[in-house]
């Protein structure tokens, strides 16, 4: 009985640390050169949003798209922000950036050329999206696209935002 026990504990522990687990360190370029440690990736308390896609990629380039449309208004309500990680090897690398600049997207966009933060985060398919919260973990993840799927991704970004806001509140009325 306490053999299994500490089973139960054992994989309760290890299912909440995957739940919860910090973004592995790589370092990737911007668009414009600087390197980016994605371990330190951030938005000063906020969820954020990370999209992996390729130019080649044509599930990856119809979400960033329908995620472009509504972005303003994402940001405004959650205060989220996306970062497009782009998988496109070093043949392709070079389309990256005129095709974000013809899309007009604001997004933050990352090159992983080697795949090597793709492989860390253990992605099989692309597009695949996490949704990191404002303490840095994952609390979302999830591959494939299909039209309207992005609505899954404002869901969860309500239900963070919801749950920090109450958090916030809290602890304000424990301080009066």
């Amino acid at each position: 009985m306490k053999l299994f026990r500490f089973f139960i504990a054992a994989v309760l522990l290890l299912a909440a640390s995957a739940a919860s687990a910090q973004l592995p360190s790589v370092k990737l370029k911007s668009l414009d050169g600087k390197i980016v440690d994605t371990s330190k990736l951030s938005n000063g308390g906020k969820p954020f949003v990370i999209s992996f896609f390729a130019t080649w990629c044509k599930p990856c380039n119809r979400e960033l798209k329908a995620i472009h449309e509504v972005y303003p208004d994402w940001q405004k309500e959650t205060g989220m922000k996306l970062v497009a990680i782009s998988i496109d090897q070093a043949q392709n690398i070079n389309k990256v950036k005129p095709m974000v600049d013809s899309e007009e997207w604001e997004y933050e966009v990352l090159l992983d050329p080697n795949s090597e933060f793709l492989r860390a985060m253990n992605i099989r398919n692309i597009p695949h999206v996490f949704i990191i919260d404002g303490n840095g973990n994952i609390a979302f993840s999830h591959s494939g696209y299909t039209e309207g799927g992005e609505q899954e991704v404002i869901k969860k970004l309500r239900e963070l935002t919801a749950g920090s806001k109450k958090t916030a509140s809290k602890k304000a009325s424990k301080k009066k």
